[in-house]
């Protein structure tokens, strides 16, 4: 929070300009985030109290249970969550393993600070699938940092350069029960797998404390098997993104990543295991299943039509399937002419009406009347 004492303290002390702008940036960046609900909270701060309690705001089904309430009641949550902690020693959290000594503060390739939680915001989203949007928004919290770090990457000023605040654990249970009390129907954590661990730990305080919301991995796919393991039983709904099909594009793409399609194959199909296909409850909503994301690229960079196909054939035909067609060239996009456009009616079409040949009955198929 930004009080008088601390913006004196900014003013008083000797710093580089480029140290006293991102400092200056940092405390503004918390002071408008934390303002924004203010009428929710007497405390100015996240920090959860002692026997603080919540109640629902939420318009979210009254018979739904979230997965996490019964390993956070048993005092399992929490000892997973101190599992991903310990793996961060030599940090083999994500498929590249790179074993930086996150716990003493090194970063690793996905470029998180060492422990340090740095949250760049946090919001009701309106622009995510209709069933996760509802009326009162999906409850998005966008994390720093990425450990696939596409070149085309629409947020990169946030998985690339790392542009946020630094908060901790306590704060970060605050924002989902904040967002709870706003009226969001879910907590959506969007790149969440190198926080993992503070992930798990955030929400069994938020638990304690009242959230009931369903909580969804919003991740890029790429994902160990044995670290989805420890998910099972916290996550509600997984949001997979299926990005690329061919490895030497993934390795072109997103640095270096030549094991995506074989890991995230593996990894989509636990957490079909765990959590099945993702189905509308009464109220429109969805409170548990798979929903997959692709992205039609340019030149079919993703191969969209052999991706499509290896879901019909391994998944059931009513697996919910988001065929986008926003991509836009970003970034370092235009290094590459071969994505340095959108792409067209007709290449979008063509997924699409294989996606109905193949007998796929649950997409999202967007409207696309401004592709050329």
């Amino acid at each position: 929070m930004l009080t008088i004492e601390k913006m004196e303290d900014l003013l008083s002390k000797e710093f580089t300009r480029r140290e006293f702008f991102k400092r200056l940036g940092q405390q503004c960046l918390r002071l408008t985030l934390f303002s924004f609900f203010f009428d929710w909270f007497k405390e100015p701060s996240f920090a959860i109290k002692k026997n603080t309690s919540f109640k629902i705001f939420a318009d979210i089904d009254p018979d739904f249970k979230p997965a996490y309430l019964k390993l956070h009641r048993s005092g399992e949550l929490k000892k997973r969550a101190e599992k991903l902690w310990e793996i961060m020693e030599n940090c083999a959290l994500c498929p590249r393993q790179c074993g930086a000594q996150r716990l003493s503060g090194k970063s690793g390739f996905c470029r998180a600070p060492g422990t340090k939680l740095v949250i760049s915001s946090f919001h009701p989203h309106f622009g995510e699938e209709r069933p996760l949007v509802g009326r009162g928004g999906s409850g998005t919290i966008f994390l720093t940092h990425c450990n696939l770090r596409c070149i085309f990457c629409q947020n990169w000023e946030i998985s690339h350069l790392g542009r946020g605040s630094e908060t901790n654990i306590e704060e970060l249970a605050g924002m989902m029960l904040a967002l709870q009390k706003r009226g969001c129907h879910n907590i959506n954590l969007v790149t969440p797998t190198h926080y993992s661990a503070h992930i798990l730990k955030a929400i069994d305080i938020a638990a304690k404390k009242g959230l009931r919301l369903p909580i969804v991995w919003n991740t890029s796919g790429w994902e160990l098997v044995e670290r989805l393991e420890v998910l099972d039983g916290v996550v509600d709904i997984y949001l997979p993104d299926f990005k690329y099909w061919d490895s030497k594009m993934s390795a072109k793409y997103s640095s270096g990543a030549e094991s995506y399609p074989e890991v995230t194959k593996k990894a989509i199909l636990e957490m079909h295991r765990q959590v099945g296909v993702a189905k509308p409850a009464k109220d429109g909503l969805i409170y548990r299943g798979v929903i997959i994301r692709h992205l039609v690229m340019p030149h079919n960079v993703g191969g969209s039509e052999k991706v499509i196909e290896w879901i019909a054939k391994n998944l059931p035909k009513d697996t919910y399937v988001n065929i986008m067609a926003q991509y836009t060239p970003t970034y370092k996009a235009y290094d590459y002419p071969e994505i340095s456009r959108r792409i067209t009616r007709k290449e979008y079409e063509r997924v699409i009406k294989r996606a109905k040949e193949l007998g796929l009955t649950n997409l999202d198929i967007q409207g696309f009347w401004w592709l050329r």
